[in-house]
């Protein structure tokens, strides 16, 4: 039955919004899903035309999801920009048509945000899961760089995942850092909490990873230091750490975490000069051993600025700003919804956990989304 619902949603929505440059539904269809598998007949996304044959891909189709078409990504021979071209144009953002979803994970963000799949796959070279998560108002992770396969020979991208919630990804993270892929850090030891909010949903089979203890030890950033983060985003995103202090599911440590612009070192990896950013890299790796050496996550806003228009961000703007240190660190990052700003766009809190502790970063995502805003558009 959700198979043939994200179907006929794709067959309604997507002529709007352009999450898709393929649909399968007649292979979706003929698939018979093992009602053994833990993930038996879950409508999955693939990033790309080549999502197929992604490791995360593979892993979850192994489960048992069903892949129901490959999403949008930027359209051939463009430069590394936030947006989507999908089969009827430009991917458009749900909360606003005139907006770019964000990207490169551009389509895999609409379709999971307007229910045509419980799951898209991502890869997050810079923060391409995260930015377009936070855009369209929904939770993306990029897992810790070099703990799943990936193609990209520069380091950089690493494997993502997107759902509706953090308890959402539960199951799927499970899937792929469960028996036969690789091993999840060990989680904290459980806290008890105080009930559990809409969408949580039973833990996956084998039990819940074990949530870290709250409150969490926080380290608070609106800039890394270096960022001109838009007033209307700080506002939304420093109005959810208010929200998580007040729930007492974090704690602010009053430690600042100032990195230097990773700009230019991420570039020349890119590039396939890593000589030339080794000394900001090892210094940014400096920095953040020294955050997180009694702190459990940092936390900033997702991107500097709002949804831009589909004619691009503008000169010297670029959304990657806050992302892209941790493709260049490996420490995984989410991106969890933290409210809307006053055009209607939404915004996204990062979550930063230490490198392998990706397990733990979803708990405390999870925790966290009990108090943060969660809606459909």
């Amino acid at each position: 039955m959700e198979l043939a619902e994200a179907l006929e949603t794709i067959e309604r929505l997507d002529p709007e919004v352009s999450a898709f440059t393929e649909v399968w539904a007649r292979e979706a269809l003929a698939a018979e899903p093992d009602g053994d598998l833990p993930l038996a007949g879950v409508p999955l996304a693939v990033k790309g035309p080549a999502g197929l044959r992604a490791y995360t891909a593979r892993r979850l189709t192994a489960a048992g999801a069903v892949a129901v078409g490959a999403t949008s990504v930027p359209g051939p021979g463009s430069p590394w920009l936030t947006w989507g071209l999908g089969a009827h144009g430009p991917t458009r953002n749900p909360w606003r048509a005139d907006r770019t979803p964000g990207g490169s994970s551009a389509g895999a963000a609409v379709a999971v945000a307007t229910g045509m799949a419980r799951v898209a796959t991502g890869g997050d070279g810079a923060g391409s899961v995260r930015i377009p998560a936070a855009w369209c108002g929904v939770f993306g992770l990029k897992t810790t760089n070099g703990l799943l396969p990936t193609p990209d020979r520069t380091g950089l991208a690493s494997a993502g995942l997107l759902t509706r919630t953090a308890a959402e990804a539960r199951p799927f993270l499970r899937c792929l850092l469960g028996p036969g892929g690789p091993a999840p850090a060990p989680a904290p030891a459980p806290a008890p909490t105080d009930g559990t909010a809409p969408g949580d949903g039973p833990a996956p089979a084998g039990g819940r990873t074990p949530a870290a203890p709250l409150p969490l030890r926080a380290v608070w950033s609106p800039d890394l230091g270096f960022a001109g983060t838009d007033p209307e985003v700080l506002a939304v995103t420093v109005a959810a750490v208010a929200r998580l202090q007040s729930a007492g599911v974090i704690r602010l440590s009053g430690r600042e975490a100032v990195l230097v612009d990773p700009k230019d070192a991420w570039t020349a990896v890119r590039a396939g000069r890593p000589a030339d950013g080794a000394a900001v890299r090892a210094e940014n790796d400096r920095r953040l051993d020294d955050v997180f050496a009694d702190a459990d996550v940092l936390l900033t806003p997702v991107t500097p600025n709002r949804p831009h228009g589909h004619d691009g961000p503008g000169a010297g703007v670029y959304s990657t700003s806050l992302t892209w240190a941790f493709n260049l660190s490996g420490h995984p990052a989410a991106a969890v919804p933290a409210g809307f700003t006053p055009d209607g766009c939404p915004a996204g809190l990062q979550m930063v956990a230490r490198r392998g502790a990706d397990a733990a970063l979803l708990e405390a995502a999870v925790a966290a989304q009990r108090h943060l805003p969660t809606t459909r558009p």
